[in-house]
């Protein structure tokens, strides 16, 4: 029973960090098109919060990935490796009760 509110904990959290993935991908399509702008004190605040949290994670995703140019891959690497992580740990959870 411990194991399964492990894996639901470090499920919930790899559901956040994915949403904030996807809320720091979103932002910097909005800043490349300058929807929103980075002289702005909330978006720049925002901005260097995101990268703060995910650069850790992407910074070796983005040395193995080739270079692609403008394209920037590692967040969706990230997201699929962190979704392996969770079914991983969903197999040995259901392993180890003998489901």
């Amino acid at each position: 029973m411990l194991l399964y509110t492990l894996i639901a904990m470090i499920n919930y959290l790899v559901n956040i960090l994915v949403v904030v993935v996807i809320v720091q991908f979103v932002l910097s399509l909005l800043i490349s098109f300058n929807v929103v702008n980075m002289h702005n004190n909330a978006v720049a605040a925002v901005w260097k919060a995101l990268n703060a949290i995910l650069e850790p994670m992407l910074r070796p995703i983005r040395k193995i990935l080739p270079d692609t140019g403008s394209l920037d891959f590692s967040p969706m690497v990230l997201i699929i490796g962190l979704n392996l992580l969770t079914i991983l740990l969903s197999g040995i959870a259901a392993s180890s009760a003998g489901l």
